[in-house]
């Protein structure tokens, strides 16, 4: 379409300051005289552009000047705003950067941005609790990220007693309000947790990122090992078919729905890192659960319900 592609000349204009039919011709991989005329065009429609003949000529935008258009569509902006406003409640400076993204805007797609941008609240805490705070070394670790700056790390090793390591930040993760920086060290990738960290410095040194990484891909295969881990043992139930989203959302991704039994109860495979662990998450449904196998869940089960009755009965 024309239109796209007059945005698409005013950008090369924008970004190069000058150019001539012939380069913009080849840009766009149209005839030169399609490209001159688009440039007319451009200038008609009240746009500072304006040629300049003879050698080393050709157009350019008047005084350098740039424009308020930005190559998006007015549902690009909108999508764009959607995302953009829950972040903006962060704090002042991007309440007052997502301010001039606005006024950026073609005047048509301003007020559609401001209401995608007023449109979601994001509220991080569950019902009856408090959202986590994120933990400041959060911001020092961005910084470094955006710099490719290398951080000295005091972080607990695996007996609580904190070591200093330097590492090279490749990026920061939010998992449902818990913060992990994903880094190389010399011992390979690691993740660390934002809340563990007992102090931080950025250094001067330039950090080491592999030029393929795609931060998306690493931190999958760390949800990946991780989520093994918290598998290891894995319990068979039957349950009745109103518990199943309750086992779902006590389980997530480790609880895998089986068949309808003949007495209307549903099977389910159920999975956490221990024994107690998965124990303690079906002792809150009382008897209307039933574990089948593994007879270590169902003696920690037993256990759990003997020091419940020992404790409240008279």
């Amino acid at each position: 379409m024309r239109a796209d592609r007059l945005v698409a000349g005013l950008l090369v204009l924008q970004a190069r300051g000058r150019v001539t039919a012939a380069q913009l011709a080849a840009e766009l991989e149209v005839s030169v005289a399609t490209a001159r005329r688009d440039l007319e065009a451009l200038s008609a429609a009240g746009v500072p552009v304006y040629p300049q003949p003879g050698r080393g000529g050709g157009w350019s935008l008047v005084g350098g000047a740039r424009t308020d258009l930005t190559g998006l569509t007015e549902a690009e902006a909108a999508a764009l705003f959607l995302l953009l406003g829950p972040a903006a409640r962060g704090g002042p400076a991007a309440r007052t950067a997502l301010r001039k993204l606005v006024r950026a805007l073609p005047g048509p797609f301003r007020e559609g941005a401001r209401a995608a941008a007023e449109a979601v609240v994001v509220d991080d805490a569950r019902w009856g609790g408090t959202g986590r705070p994120r933990p400041p070394v959060v911001g020092l670790l961005q910084q470094a990220v955006v710099r490719r700056r290398r951080v000295r790390l005091a972080y607990p090793d695996r007996e609580g007693a904190a070591t200093v390591r330097l590492v090279d930040p490749w990026g920061l993760v939010d998992k449902d309000g818990v913060w992990y920086l994903l880094a190389g060290t010399s011992r390979g990738r690691r993740t660390f947790r934002a809340d563990r960290v007992v102090s931080a410095e950025v250094t001067d040194e330039p950090a080491q990122r592999p030029e393929d990484l795609e931060l998306d891909a690493v931190w999958d295969e760390v949800v990946t090992e991780l989520e093994g881990r918290r598998s290891a043992v894995v319990a068979a139930v039957l349950v009745p078919a109103a518990l199943v989203p309750v086992l779902q959302s006590l389980f997530g991704r480790h609880c895998t729905v089986g068949g309808a039994q003949a007495d209307g109860r549903v099977a389910l495979r159920v999975a956490a890192h221990t024994v107690r662990s998965v124990a303690e998450q079906l002792a809150g449904l009382g008897g209307a659960v039933e574990v089948l196998e593994p007879a270590e869940v169902r003696t920690e089960l037993a256990r759990i319900g003997a020091e419940l009755v020992a404790r409240h009965s008279r």
